[in-house]
């Protein structure tokens, strides 16, 4: 073996829940390293909801929310296609879209456990058996709501940024599996968002 220089690829499913956090709470983010290549099933989905991503650079999105989101189909699918590990936070933000989407899960069984706690802060959401129906609301009310694996997590931060009041999401170890202090960076943002130990 010989020794080499090698940089790894930045967090694909990471960059994609910030373009999930713009579409549903809106304002207007810059995201360094973000993977283009990897990730032209979850932008081009964005794009058709409305979302504004615009490269600055080779590795620099320039990513902002101008207009009302509109639903969208969305299918998992693997290796290019749209990302299971995507499905929870792009159906979070789709629930503050115009109309309606469709969100088809084809890589995991039992891949909807956020449903009832999205629903919880006020979501439309029908399932049916691996198809969730997301009828977009005009806003979603903050709640207490249970993280139950690590993507959920990520699509209940992604809802409780943009719902009214306060959102209060327990069981965040499962966040911690996949995010390096994700509300730091949030934070950094803007958004008003703390971590704290409920004593559990």
């Amino acid at each position: 073996l010989s020794p080499i220089d090698y940089t790894v690829m930045p967090d694909r499913i990471e960059a994609g829940t910030f373009l999930a956090a713009v579409a549903a709470a809106g304002g207007e983010v810059i995201i360094e390293d973000f993977p283009f290549d990897s990730l032209v099933a979850v932008v081009d989905k964005f794009l058709e909801s409305g979302l504004t991503v615009e490269k600055v650079g080779v590795r620099v999105a320039l990513v902002r929310k101008e207009r009302p989101l509109k639903g969208t189909e969305v299918i998992t699918q693997p290796y290019p296609g749209f990302p299971t590990d995507m499905q929870a936070q792009f159906m979070a933000a789709m629930c503050l879209a115009e109309g309606t989407s469709v969100i088809t899960e084809t890589i995991f069984e039992n891949r909807f456990m956020h449903v009832p706690e999205l629903q919880r802060l006020g979501a439309n959401l029908e399932k049916k058996g691996n198809t969730v129906i997301v009828n977009g609301v005009k806003k979603l009310i903050g709640a207490e709501v249970e993280a139950t694996d690590l993507r959920a997590s990520a699509s209940l931060v992604v809802a409780g940024l943009a719902a009214e009041n306060t959102t209060v999401v327990h069981n965040i170890y499962h966040l911690d599996r996949g995010y390096e202090r994700l509300e730091l960076k949030l934070k950094a943002l803007g958004a008003d968002i703390e971590r704290f130990d409920d004593g559990r």
